[in-house]
């Protein structure tokens, strides 16, 4: 509701704004008494800060949006037709988190909610080149140019050291604690910790930049002959990049569940060999480093409460009682069913002794094998049991198991009422950002006419809070929970959105420079894209826990890019 308002308001303002564009003033000088048969007309116009007699013009967008050619006036639309933007991604983003709860991952999760995020900025990479003539587009272009590596660099620099600086736990060997900051702002001693799929979603990221170097070639080369056919090439591999990223996206979670079962019931072997160690009357190895037979035996008896010699459900249930299972988020139930599918080699749903004694030496056998140091094995198996339990534990708590959490989110009340509402909001949220990103880059332009910036820099710096700010503040908001699954989403969407830009954006950009015919000439601009992105995500896929020190490299980096930037087109003459 208060979204509507202010739009309302918005759009008021606009109508008041053509309105005030649009009267003139006519005044007659002396000269006009003489019987020359003309008249002269003075337009002063009361959003223009220059004097009357210039005689300065602009165009209004659709015939009759506001426009004008002073840098203040130039400044006010970019902020009203930014905040507009602004809107239109929160309507998408509101719209795509409605559609996600609804159908789920997979097709939505995948291909769909990906797209939508960056369609405000594809939409003002578009317009940004196709209106016009080739020259005109040749020189709006920077805007869409500005507007893909400021959105790139911000997310990967300044949001991502923000996310770092308000999410930090106490970290304890190697691991960030959750709900847990009693340190400060200890620049090793704090930070966040992310899953395994964070650094996954880090090297895909890395990997994205390639149709960047694909059609920058012909400039590392010194070649003036193929632009335009690396240009064609870019696009090929930049449209099949995000093919191939929709499609990991939509069985990414189902590689998740899989490697996270197998997890949980390698960790599962680990806990109940811990457990048989410790009550166990005597070592379970002899001194040849074979299982010790007359141990596992003794153990068995101790488990056959009943005395049948063979262990039914219950007794393997009375096993697993009290070992914190809910830990790993895996039931008493599932626990039993598993060590039943280990054991039970004749499939009565019965363990015998020698079905028993076969199973536990085949777990001993895989912990020896998966030790981290080779002193660790011998007939004292309680070291590398311990490191084989530790090992597991880490293997687990890095796939990144929510224990359940998103299970209150999964039912929606009304998904009829849910789901006009999710098209709703797609609607309002496209058309709004198709409807204003024209009008937004001619002003663009226009402010960078009356000021003599270059329009790169401006798209570099205001474009991104505009179309990336919806996204900046759920990220950092996320992140204040203080926990390794917040973290690892916050993370993980900003380098899925930093994809999406390399991929996706580039895309239409590719496009629409091959279909035009214009010149590809932004190098200093791509070798900032390729030093950030490559920097960000080798560290990010390197590691899974980031100290407070890390968000200070993020931070320089912004700076960094702009002045890379300035130096390399003005001091250079890269462009």
């Amino acid at each position: 509701m208060a979204y509507t308002w202010l739009l309302l308001i918005t759009l008021s303002t606009f109508l008041i704004l053509n309105v005030v564009t649009s009267r003139t003033i006519t005044t007659t000088s002396s000269a006009d008494l003489l019987s020359d048969g003309l008249k002269q007309e003075r337009t002063l116009g009361l959003n223009r800060l220059v004097s009357a007699d210039e005689h300065e013009t602009c165009e209004q967008s659709y015939g009759f949006l506001p426009c004008t050619s002073t840098a203040l006036g130039n400044l006010f639309l970019i902020l009203v037709y930014g905040y507009l933007m602004f809107l239109a991604a929160t309507y998408l983003s509101s719209g795509s988190e409605l559609l996600l709860e609804i159908l789920g991952p997979g097709l939505v999760g995948g291909l769909l909610l990906p797209s939508l995020g960056a369609l405000p900025d594809a939409m003002l990479i578009l317009v940004s080149g196709l209106s016009g003539s080739v020259e005109v587009a040749q020189e709006q272009v920077s805007v869409g140019m500005g507007l893909l590596a400021g959105s790139t660099v911000m997310l990967i620099t300044v949001i991502w050291g923000t996310c770092v600086t308000v999410g930090k736990c106490d970290i304890q060997n190697s691991v960030a604690v959750d709900n847990q900051d009693t340190k400060g702002f200890s620049l090793v001693g704090s930070g966040v910790s992310t899953d395994i799929w964070t650094s996954y979603s880090a090297m895909i990221m890395a990997v994205s930049v390639l149709p960047f170097i694909v059609v920058q070639f012909p400039q590392i080369m010194h070649s003036d002959s193929g632009r335009h056919l690396a240009v064609l090439l870019g696009l090929i591999v930049s449209v099949s990049l995000f093919i191939a990223y929709c499609v990991y996206q939509v069985i990414q979670p189902t590689l998740q569940r899989r490697r996270l079962a197998f997890a949980k019931h390698k960790h599962l072997r680990s806990r109940i060999l811990k457990y048989l160690k410790m009550r166990a009357l005597g070592r379970l190895m002899d001194d040849h480093g074979n299982p010790n037979f007359d141990v596992l035996k003794k153990l068995f008896k101790s488990i056959d409460v009943d005395e049948d010699e063979r262990l039914s459900h219950s007794e393997l249930r009375a096993l697993v009682v009290g070992m914190r299972l809910s830990e790993i988020n895996l039931s008493e139930d599932d626990a039993v069913d598993k060590v039943m599918k280990d054991f039970d080699q004749s499939e009565n749903n019965l363990v015998d002794e020698n079905e028993f004694v076969a199973g536990i030496g085949k777990w001993l056998e895989e912990a020896k094998s998966s030790k981290i140091d080779a002193h660790l094995a011998g007939p004292d198996t309680l070291k590398y049991i311990h490191e084989y339990y530790e090992e597991t534990k880490r293997e687990h708590d890095l796939l990144g198991d929510d224990g359940g959490e998103d299970d209150e989110e999964a039912g929606v009340d009304d998904p009829c009422r849910t789901s006009i509402k999710a098209v709703l909001y797609l609607l309002l949220g496209t058309s709004i950002a198709a409807a204003f990103a024209d009008p937004l880059v001619d002003a663009v332009g226009g402010f960078s006419t009356a000021t003599s910036i270059p329009s790169f820099f401006i798209s570099f710096i205001f474009l991104p809070l505009a179309t990336n700010s919806s996204e900046a503040v759920s990220a950092i908001i996320f992140a204040t929970r203080k926990k390794q699954r917040s973290a690892s989403l916050t993370f993980s969407e900003l380098y899925g959105a930093v994809t999406m830009n390399n991929i996706l954006c580039l895309s239409v950009f590719l496009a629409l420079v091959y279909v035009r015919g214009l010149t590809w000439d932004f190098s200093s601009e791509v070798l900032v894209i390729l030093i950030v992105c490559n920097v960000m995500g080798v560290f990010g896929s390197l590691r899974t826990t980031f100290p407070l020190w890390t968000s200070f490299i993020a931070f320089a980096l912004y700076p960094f890019s702009l002045v890379m930037v300035y130096v390399l087109d003005y001091a250079f003459g890269w462009s």
